[in-house]
């Protein structure tokens, strides 16, 4: 685009932004960041203002606008999760808010969204445990239009999120509670179509990055030695919740492929226990349906 001269009293002189943001990218890269000019380019959209489709049309930027992306990308270098440096992440259809204190949702949970909202009808009962920023529960409420979705969770913090992210959907209700207590929605019992979950899972041994060991709560990620400690309970629970033929989903670690639909089969009360891969084929989540 052309871009007209501007007086530098008025701090709008300008630079291009492609150098900025190959110096960006490769300030990301040193730093181990996974994805470093995916990371740039969307830092700079947000700095921005623009989607980053958008980008191509920029030329240049100010140097207010390049010295906001600098900082942003020095934060991200140190390796604070992109989306708490943008204030949303996106899931399926949606762009929640998360920040401190909130489990960022990943890609790979909107497989076992697509699978719960498949199996959601019209006016169903839909429980989403351990919620977070409730990304499935949106995401089920925001595609199926169930009758009712109730967000499970325990962790203040996360409540917080929770609550921002459903104060404007009313068939959503927030429920404070404790996924491995056995009373938990006693009375929903044997009425419940369908629990999704995505505990905790991670065996606590697993070293995993420093954006998740740093920034992710832990309560939220890891689930005991074999990271199955809160997936046990969240079975036997689902089980009372749901109505005759009502499903389950939980996601798992990739090292639980047989681990949780052996524990769904050990239950007794469930059918069809089936595992599934997420894009990578690596184990990810477990689904059954309740005998």
């Amino acid at each position: 685009m052309t871009v007209a001269h501007e007086h530098p009293s008025e701090g709008t002189e300008r630079t291009r932004l492609a150098p900025v943001l190959a110096e960006a990218t490769a300030q990301l890269a040193a730093a181990g960041v996974a994805s470093p000019r995916v990371d740039a380019e969307l830092l700079a959209a947000h700095v921005l203002g623009v989607g980053r489709g958008r980008l191509l049309l920029v030329d240049t930027v100010r140097l207010a606008e390049r010295d906001r992306l600098a900082e942003l990308v020095a934060r991200r270098a140190d390796r604070i999760p992109l989306q708490h440096l943008l204030g949303t992440a996106a899931f399926r259809h949606l762009e929640l808010a998360v920040g401190d204190g909130v489990f960022v949702p990943r890609p790979e949970t909107e497989l076992l969204a697509g699978w719960g909202i498949e199996h959601t009808t019209p006016g169903a009962t839909v429980v989403d445990l351990c919620s977070g920023s409730g990304a499935l529960a949106l995401a089920v409420d925001d595609e199926a239009r169930p009758g009712r979705v109730l967000a499970v969770e325990r962790s203040p913090a996360a409540l917080v999120w929770l609550r921002r992210n459903t104060a404007d959907r009313p068939r959503v209700e927030v429920v404070e509670g404790d996924v491995t207590d056995p009373d938990l929605l006693a009375d929903l019992r044997g009425t419940v179509d369908v629990v999704l979950c995505n505990p905790p899972y991670v065996p606590d041994a697993t070293e995993v990055p420093p954006e998740v060991a740093d920034h992710d709560p832990a309560m939220a990620v890891f689930g005991g030695a074999d990271g199955l400690d809160v997936i046990r309970p969240v079975i036997a629970l689902a089980a009372g919740l749901l109505r005759p033929g009502g499903f389950l989903g939980i996601e798992h670690d990739d090292v639980h492929g047989d681990a949780v639909p052996d524990l769904l089969h050990a239950d007794g009360r469930f059918t069809e226990a089936t595992g599934h891969p997420d894009l990578t084929g690596r184990p990810r989540f477990a689904t059954a349906r309740r005998a």
